[in-house]
């Protein structure tokens, strides 16, 4: 019977990601789901009835600029390397 030796040191786990990328990810989510949110609503029950309000600021500009904007966001995040910036 042999015996493990128990110095071996085990393989530290290490994230692809420091923490600044994981706060610019839920930056990025938090605009895209806000984006997705605004843009949701402002149909009708009845098929037979036009709503105008599909067609309001909300939903045509400021709804789709929040998702670009959280995919730039996104984007950054993934591209960041917070370990440069050390010193």
């Amino acid at each position: 019977m042999s015996k493990k030796n128990k110095n071996v040191a085990k393989p530290k786990k290490e994230f692809i990601f420091e923490k600044k990328n994981y706060t610019f990810l839920f930056i990025g989510l938090a605009f895209i789901a806000l984006g997705f949110i605004l843009m949701s609503g402002g149909g009708s029950d009845d098929p037979n009835v036009f709503n105008p309000d599909i067609y309001s600021f909300r939903r045509i500009r400021l709804a789709p600029t929040l998702v670009l904007i959280g995919l730039g966001i996104q984007i950054y995040a993934i591209l960041l390397n917070p370990s440069k910036n050390k010193k």
